[in-house]
């Protein structure tokens, strides 16, 4: 992802709302700055109130009131807390769907805001802190803020805007299911057709003011895989009299360096092979009788998965055959985030729409990300477009502003209106709304 410092040199119109057209910029902007406090008011709310994947009751509740409020048409209870918003414009028209990730993370918040997080919760059988680390309480609350913005015109409003609140965006709980996957398992899609959907997530790799996008591959696919080197116990001072995982271990996790510097065509598209855990042994003088290896592989293709995929089982398997050890794989451990692909087409239209928005010398293509992102799930169902927008206040270097998923991730609210102009802009043009 761009680590880009822009500065922000936009002014937002603060004057009253005027009929709006679609390539309006004073428009969109007029309209997030009436949403804003609003929407900022929620933003705090929902952050102060955290909640982990498929346990957002409080937050669901929340959007599921307020999208009442406006008239919508109401569905709760999709994919356990998912909520979906479908307004209906009194013009014929195409139906966009916009989605929001309501979820937070087991993170103890490190940022001295007075609506900071202290909330705890349930995660593997510990007690943790919740923190909305990455964002989703700036999405939810700019998602409500359009929504609101765009009920105001529903006379206007050509075709019909599907509001999806999605939970478990960052991982269902052991042993169930969640997310986007499950959204369209239980008829999403086929209940409601859009013809299209969009979405965006905050970033402090980029400073408020900027916007990123690009066609194509976005975020990689991202596939988790599990090992389990089986050796045989000894004491250590004899490792003559058994079979050393660790030896084993140590020399996969090495060897496997190799699939993306020598293996795959990284000239191409970017790939990353890491190890995250490695456990094993219960004393520093026992060769232990099995070692477990996980970690995270990331690709943009389907093939150099495969590949990727092969080399590692192949590497494994040859390794701990050469050391008289074996290995039982999981390689991918269950379902995989697919690669994020944005529409070419839509994205040119989307970026078009968001330079009309905020100004060409705030909108920049993106790189490949090596974050995934389940919304990839929905750009395989129909055409989508996913966009970054900058979070990190303007002047600081957002090169080194604490990361999504850092305990000390900070979200300057400016990105509430930028987000929602930019995203306001883009649906309004995809929909059609004419000059009038």
């Amino acid at each position: 992802m761009h680590r880009t410092v822009l500065a922000l040199a936009i002014a937002l119109a603060a004057t009253a709302l005027a009929p709006l057209h679609a390539t309006d910029a004073s428009g969109v902007q007029a309209m997030a700055q009436q949403e804003l406090p609003q929407v900022i008011a929620w933003r705090r709310d929902i952050h102060q109130h955290p909640e982990l994947s498929n346990r957002e009751v409080r937050t669901s509740a929340l959007v599921a009131q307020e999208l009442k409020k406006l008239g919508l048409e109401v569905h709760t209870g999709i994919a356990h807390t998912g909520v979906v918003g479908l307004l209906k414009g009194d013009l014929p028209g195409p139906r966009l769907a916009i989605r929001a990730d309501m979820d937070a993370l087991p993170v103890t918040e490190e940022v001295n805001l007075p609506f900071a997080s202290k909330a705890k919760g349930e995660y593997r059988g510990k007690t943790v802190g919740v923190m909305h680390a990455c964002g989703h309480d700036a999405h939810t609350a700019m998602l409500l803020g359009m929504a609101q913005a765009l009920a105001g015109m529903k006379k206007q409003l050509h075709g019909s805007v599907l509001f999806v609140f999605q939970p478990a965006e960052e991982g269902a709980p052991a042993g169930e299911e969640g997310g986007a996957s499950l959204m369209l398992k239980e008829g999403l899609f086929r209940q409601f057709k859009p013809d299209a959907m969009f979405g965006m997530h905050v970033v402090s790799a980029l400073n408020v003011g900027t916007v990123a996008v690009r066609p194509g591959p976005t975020m990689a696919g991202s596939d988790w895989f599990r090992m389990v080197v089986h050796g045989r116990q000894t004491h250590g001072a004899m490792p003559w009299n058994g079979v050393d995982p660790i030896v084993t271990a140590a020399e996969i996790i090495s060897t496997a360096q190799t699939i993306v510097s020598r293996k795959l065509d990284i000239g191409t598209l970017p790939a990353v092979l890491s190890f995250g855990i490695v456990e094993g042994g219960s004393r520093y003088n026992i060769v232990p009788d099995k070692v477990e290896l996980q970690g995270t592989l990331r690709t943009f293709d389907a093939g150099m998965r495969q590949q990727a995929i092969d080399n590692l089982k192949g590497i494994a398997e040859h390794l701990a055959a050469a050391n008289g050890a074996t290995v039982e794989e999981q390689i991918p451990v269950g379902d995989s985030n697919p690669v994020l692909v944005n529409d070419p087409a839509l994205a040119a239209r989307v970026k078009a729409s968001i330079v009309t928005a905020i100004g060409a010398g705030h909108v920049i293509e993106a790189k490949p990300w090596m974050a995934s992102e389940d919304f990839a799930y929905f750009a395989q169902k129909v055409p989508s477009v996913y966009f970054f927008v900058g979070a990190t206040p303007v002047g600081q270097d957002a090169s080194k502003a604490p990361a999504n998923h850092s305990p000390k991730f900070f979200l300057d609210e400016g990105a509430l209106k930028i987000g929602m102009a930019s995203m306001l802009q883009a649906s309004l043009d995809y929909l059609g709304t004419p000059r009038s």
